[in-house]
């Protein structure tokens, strides 16, 4: 088992907290840089998706894992976000600065969302952003003139001035950028005073007020880095596709996207990743047994949902941190053996006074 000395308080808040850490994470690195000479092109095809939607789960978990604002039509922002760099695309502009504007875009249509959100919270904040997610979806297929409508619109290879990405490879090399960066941004954001109100509004946010946290103002940033890295993600998803219509960003989608973070495991940036590892890998997996199974199972039309939800109910009925939970218990478990406890990670049932009183 690993000891680890601390000798200043700035050891509380670094990247990295041991050698092990730097080895891993590093050799991670070179897979990914040595993916499109290791995998074939389908796999490093899904290896983009995943990593398409790991910003995107980057976003949702910041909101609903490390704020605990639960937002049920997520893929409105990863909508509005592809189409609007794909319209700037289109047009000319060069992809950064596209991808600028349809984060911007994204943003602010998540302030939008965030204000009247601010005096609901739970079942009823999920009912709003359900019902945004349906109005976005109507938008995009009434605009005809600007979004194509339902007939959908085509998106260009993505243009670095000049420079045409033309190539799986090159594009699989442009999302690991983005995501590096993003995954980055979000843990450098979580370790300062920002992401630390965004926890204590999470846990309490009574606690957070009477410490003089400013809950409008954080919850609506929150909603706005959030509906930021969705539009990116979007603006990703579109160019993978290289088509777009109003229908790829209705409310499975948006199911898709919570269903990721609650199965990589809620609150932690690791559980994006695993959730969207997830997500790209269980049609796979289902559509190489299907063959196996009876023909009246096999070739159900919603089998793929039937199996969705019953893993999302495994999880919360006896894990319900997630993938990356159930990784925490097998390391401590092989650390600690033989003096692991199987209570060490029982949920208890622990209330503030301040929250019993309401």
């Amino acid at each position: 088992m690993r000891f680890i000395f601390k000798t200043n308080y700035g050891q509380d808040i670094n990247l990295a907290k041991h050698g092990g850490h730097v080895f891993w994470y590093s050799l991670l690195m070179v897979l990914l840089l040595a993916a499109p000479w290791l995998f074939a092109e389908y796999w490093l095809a899904q290896l983009t998706l995943v990593l398409i939607y790991s910003v995107a789960g980057l976003g949702l978990m910041l909101l609903a894992g490390y704020t605990g604002l639960f937002s049920m039509g997520h893929a409105a922002f990863l909508g509005v976000g592809a189409y609007t760099h794909t319209v700037l695309t289109n047009m000319g502009l060069p992809f950064p600065l596209a991808l600028a504007c349809a984060a911007a875009l994204s943003a602010t249509v998540g302030v939008v969302v965030g204000l009247p959100a601010l005096r609901v919270k739970g079942i009823y904040l999920g009912i709003a952003t359900l019902s945004f997610g349906f109005i976005v979806e109507e938008v995009l297929a009434r605009w005809e003139s600007v979004t194509g409508g339902n007939a959908g619109i085509r998106v260009l290879k993505p243009n670095l001035f000049g420079w045409v990405l033309d190539s799986g490879e090159q594009f699989y090399f442009l999302c690991l950028v983005i995501t590096v960066a993003a995954t980055l941004g979000i843990l450098n954001l979580l370790r300062s005073p920002t992401g630390r109100a965004f926890v204590a509004i999470r846990d309490s946010e009574i606690s957070a007020q009477s410490m003089g946290i400013h809950l409008a103002y954080y919850k609506t940033l929150s909603f706005a880095l959030s509906a930021a890295l969705a539009g990116i993600a979007g603006a990703l998803y579109a160019h993978n596709l290289q088509f777009i219509s109003p229908d790829q960003f209705n409310i499975l989608q948006s199911i898709d996207l919570l269903l990721m973070i609650v199965i990589g495991g809620v609150g932690s940036v690791h559980g994006a990743f695993l959730g969207a590892i997830f997500l790209i890998a269980m049609p796979q997996a289902i559509a190489s047994v299907k063959d196996l199974l009876p023909a009246v199972i096999g070739q159900a039309p919603g089998l793929q949902g039937l199996v969705y939800g019953l893993v999302l109910i495994a999880f919360v009925l006896f894990e319900p941190m997630g993938l990356y939970g159930r990784w925490l218990k097998i390391r401590t478990y092989l650390q600690m053996f033989p003096f692991y406890r199987k209570g060490m990670f029982k949920r208890q049932k622990s209330f503030q006074k301040s929250d019993r009183l309401k």
